[in-house]
């Protein structure tokens, strides 16, 4: 029998979750204490294992071949999204026809892997993101339970789809999914991203109930707050291209208005007092701020009904 990180027995190797050929994929960046246990309790539920070394500095790349994974490894650290869809985009190439996401830090538990490829395996759904918020959340640092609120309301607004944990890095994917994987990201804002691009394709998302631990010792690379601040600027990017008149044209309508109500009075003085100069110029400046706004508003809109035009000829 395997033995888990925590030391805990695995227990005898469970039967497959499906006849479907099925792969774990890895982002690995320096996770030579945890790639071999992560890659060994993978393999007991899944037929293959890709590690995607993000140009580590130890032994990452060498552990993941002993443990028995296809390792690919980076010329350059390019970030997790970079990894992350390298190794997905080599899954879809090597013909499999489920995948199930995994960070290499032994942060997700394996046994769940069952449970996150049994959407796929129904043909129920295209994306199954496995979220930590279904379930009991006793474990999750209260901290991350408020951010991730934060994260989900707006990643939510931008995909137009109910998630609990968008942000959660196990998630399996369908062949269907495998074979739209044409967008880009940056860092970790692959998650996100990928739940508004399969969103927007019509692909079906779904979550289920996992677990994960917060006691591995080599976890985020990044701090919670700097990360959290990039997630969030990145979604709010995303809502800004995809509701341009929501981002920009709401806001615009308010300086608008604020300005023709500060102009209205600024008349109104000026026939009383006679004086008025200052309060003109503010008005002329929020109503020019909020007419730019209207009119960036309008002219992203357009490119947004093109662009979605194009991909739907496509």
């Amino acid at each position: 029998m395997l033995q888990a990180m925590s030391g805990e027995s695995i227990g005898e190797v469970p039967e497959r979750a499906s006849e479907l050929r099925t792969v774990a994929v890895i982002p690995a960046y320096n996770e030579e204490i945890a790639i071999g246990s992560v890659v060994l309790g993978a393999l007991l539920y899944v037929d293959s294992v890709i590690v995607v070394d993000d140009h580590s500095h130890d032994q990452t790349s060498q552990i993941s071949e002993k443990a028995g994974a296809y390792v690919i490894r980076l010329p350059k650290n390019g970030g997790k999204a970079q990894a992350l869809l390298t190794g997905l985009r080599e899954a879809e190439k090597q013909g499999f026809d489920a995948a199930v996401m995994l960070d290499g830090d032994g942060q997700h538990r394996c046994e769940d892997i069952p449970t996150v490829l049994a959407p796929i395996v129904k043909d129920e759904a295209d994306l199954a993101i496995g979220s930590r918020f279904l379930g009991e959340q006793k474990d999750i640092p209260k901290y991350r339970i408020f951010g991730q609120k934060v994260i989900n309301r707006i990643s939510n607004a931008s995909s137009n789809v109910n998630i609990t944990d968008s942000q959660s890095g196990m998630r399996a994917l369908s062949a269907r999914a495998l074979k739209n994987l044409d967008f880009h990201s940056d860092g970790y804002n692959v998650e996100s991203d990928m739940i508004t691009h399969f969103s927007d394709r019509g692909l079906k998302i779904t979550e289920v109930p996992i677990s994960v631990r917060y006691d591995v010792p080599n976890g985020h690379k990044q701090g919670a707050v700097s990360m959290g601040m990039k997630l969030l600027g990145n979604v709010v990017s995303m809502i800004g291209y995809k509701h341009p008149l929501i981002m920009f044209g709401v806001p615009g309508a308010i300086f608008m208005a604020f300005g023709l109500a500060l102009g209205f009075f600024t008349l109104v003085d000026f026939y009383v007092l006679r004086s008025f100069i200052s309060q003109v110029m503010l008005a002329v400046a929020l109503f020019m701020i909020g007419a730019f706004l209207a009119i960036s508003a309008l002219t992203l809109n357009s490119l947004t009904l093109l662009m979605k035009s194009h991909l739907i000829k496509q």
